[in-house]
Parts: C-alpha cells; sequence; structure tokens
C-alpha cells in the first residue's frame, strides 16, 4: 500500500486530509486505493496514464493500463513486466476505490484517470488533447469534482490548426523535395508523433516513408492496432548506393546532428512539434522548416475542457501553469499547481 511505503513524502503541502490523489515523490498516490499514478520510484501498485517514458518506467511490480496500451508499455517496460489491460470505461476495484481509463486522445492507448470513492470524483488527464487524430482514440469529456490537468502548452501564444491543415504543408514541402531531388528528413518523436503523421499523410499520397530504427517497431504496434498509415520501409544503412533524394525520412529529433544523417546528403530538414509555434524555435534548433503539430491541449482546449468537466477544484502538472491558475482564481475556481512535473517527451526527444 501506498501509505505504508517508507520514505514517502508529500510535496502538495496544501493538500486536504480528504484527497483522494497526493503529490508525493514517489508520484501521484492514492492511498485509499493503494496506488500511485505514473510512478517515478519504486512502488508495487501503478496505473499508468501512457506509455511515453515520462510517465511509464520501470518501478513497479505490477501495472494496470488502457489494453491499447498494453503492447506499447510491454515494448516500453519489459514483456516480462506483470501489465495489466483494462478496457476503457470498464470500473476496476483497487482498495477502497473505482478506477477507470477514458481516452485522452495523446496517442495510441492515452487514458485518462478517474478515481471514484465516497462520493468524490478526481480525475487526472495525463498527457491529452481534443483535436482530431486519425492514430488513436478520440478524447471522451470525464465529468469530476477535482480535475489534475497537463499544462504543457498553457499560455494564449498555444493555439494549434487542425493536423490535416498541418499535413497539407509537411506533404507539400515533400512535394517540394521531390522536385529538388532532394531528401526530406522530418524529425517526430517516435511513440505517437510520428504514427500521427504518418496517418494524416493517408490523405495526401500514398507513397512509401522511410523510417528510422527507433521509429519503426513503434510503428508496428500501431500497425497491429489497426491504424490506417502510409506504408513504411527502413531506412538501409548498409546499401551505400542507395538514393534518397525525393524521399521521406522519418526520425526522432535525437539523430539530429548524428553521424546518422551522414546517409542523406544536400537533405532539407524538418521538425514536427507544438515548440514550432514560437518564433525563433525552429532557427535555435537548426532545422529548414518548423510543423506546428502537438500531441498535447492548446490553450483553448484547456480552457474548454476544464470547463465541460465542471471541476469546481483544478490542480496542475508540468509547471506552465501561472496564467491559467491566475486566470482561473478570476472565475472563482479552486485552482493550485501540484509540485510534481513530468519531462514533457518533446523537449526530451528534441534535447538529446
Amino acid at each position: 500500500m501506498v501509505s505504508d511505503k517508507p520514505g514517502v513524502r508529500q510535496l502538495h503541502h496544501s493538500a486536504s486530509a480528504d484527497d483522494l490523489i497526493l503529490a508525493t515523490d514517489v508520484g501521484l498516490a492514492c492511498p485509499t486505493g493503494g496506488f500511485v499514478i505514473d510512478p517515478m520510484q519504486r512502488t508495487h501498485t501503478a496505473v499508468i496514464s501512457h506509455a511515453h517514458a515520462d510517465h511509464a518506467r520501470p518501478v513497479a511490480e505490477l501495472y494496470y493500463a488502457s489494453d491499447s496500451s498494453v503492447p506499447l508499455l510491454k515494448k516500453r517496460l519489459g514483456s516480462d513486466q506483470d501489465i495489466r489491460g483494462v478496457p476503457f470505461g470498464k470500473p476496476i476495484t483497487l482498495g477502497q476505490t473505482q478506477v477507470s481509463f477514458h481516452p485522452a486522445g495523446h496517442v495510441l492507448g492515452s487514458a485518462q484517470i478517474r478515481v471514484e470513492a465516497d462520493n468524490r470524483i478526481w480525475v487526472f488527464t495525463g498527457d491529452f488533447k481534443r483535436d482530431p487524430d486519425p492514430s488513436c482514440e478520440p478524447f471522451e469529456l470525464v465529468p469530476c469534482d477535482t480535475l489534475i490537468t497537463e499544462t504543457t502548452f498553457a499560455l494564449p501564444v498555444y493555439r494549434w490548426q487542425a493536423g490535416t491543415e498541418v499535413a497539407a504543408e509537411i506533404a507539400q514541402w515533400w512535394q517540394e523535395m521531390q522536385q529538388a531531388d532532394r531528401p526530406a528528413v522530418l524529425f517526430a518523436y517516435s511513440l505517437g508523433k510520428a504514427q500521427r503523421v504518418l496517418s494524416e499523410l493517408t490523405a495526401f499520397t500514398d507513397c512509401p516513408v522511410h523510417l528510422h530504427g527507433a521509429v519503426q517497431p513503434l510503428t508496428q504496434i500501431y500497425r497491429d492496432a489497426g491504424i490506417n498509415m502510409l506504408p513504411s520501409l527502413p531506412v538501409d544503412l548498409e546499401d551505400r548506393s542507395k538514393s534518397y533524394a525525393g524521399e521521406l525520412i522519418i526520425a526522432p529529433p535525437g539523430a539530429s546532428g548524428s553521424t546518422w544523417m551522414r546517409r542523406f546528403p544536400g537533405a532539407s530538414t524538418g521538425f514536427c512539434s507544438g515548440w514550432m509555434r514560437i518564433r525563433g524555435n525552429r532557427r535555435r534548433r537548426g532545422y529548414d522548416r518548423g510543423f506546428v503539430l502537438s500531441d498535447h491541449a492548446d490553450w483553448p482546449g484547456l480552457l474548454r475542457t476544464i470547463e465541460e468537466t465542471g471541476a469546481t477544484r483544478i490542480l496542475t502538472t508540468h509547471g506552465r501553469a501561472d496564467s491559467l491558475i491566475r486566470l482561473l482564481r478570476e472565475r472563482g475556481l479552486d485552482a493550485a499547481e501540484l509540485a510534481i512535473s513530468y519531462r514533457d517527451e518533446e523537449v526530451d526527444d528534441a534535447e538529446l
């Protein structure tokens, strides 16, 4: 049980004794249920929101997660881990709580976690987005009393255009590189973003895309789940005679500037991320093109979600919430920042 674990330090000092979920140095702990959400340190029972490395770590003896995220978690955490899949919307009993998973719209299998006990309902959004995405389950609104929400892009400047519009920009860039007889290397996070691009591009072409070795096995898991994407081929590092001129290649941002890029002389490079919304980020990181495509909620999406859940208490994670908290308090809501932060996968992968 969480409450029996020695050395657990509570981080959110304004928490009430009646709180279902507490921010601790182990993670978001639910003492009433005997589990930790997305734990960062050793614990017995973990409830996992999704398979990104900043939320899914090999630190638990038992994991619960959505059914569709299990293959990704097995790939990330190891096939020998005890990971129990739960259908979306089906409550399970953990301790004295009822826990259920609800689609978060972030990546395949990503879930919001609903915890209910004593007529109190808490929801942890995990990473989420409201925008349509053909590569994962659509976001489901979950009414609650207390909402713990991510705030990765919690500033008014962050507003996304439709994914189909961004895909059209990528397709146009690719076509330009075909005409120029140059490779087009698109850097995108290997889990979620790369597969979304492959899925969105089906509206514009049926040409195959070449994938970095880190992207290919995760993409296969998406294919096995029935996600419609462009055909893909591995980058052949052995055949030095093969030209990639005019081809689209998708790789994790960590490959940028590495010796791997020597395989694509004369390449034009692009980066796919919500951070491209800020002028200067593309130039600072040395990419030729920046495509504003995020798997997180934008500012309007955050505000809409908070309002529609009906929550009267809002707690935030990710540490970019000052403007949001100030606005929510002006609207009469109980809003505060939790002293816990998950490293954003887009930042981590871009800075490798």
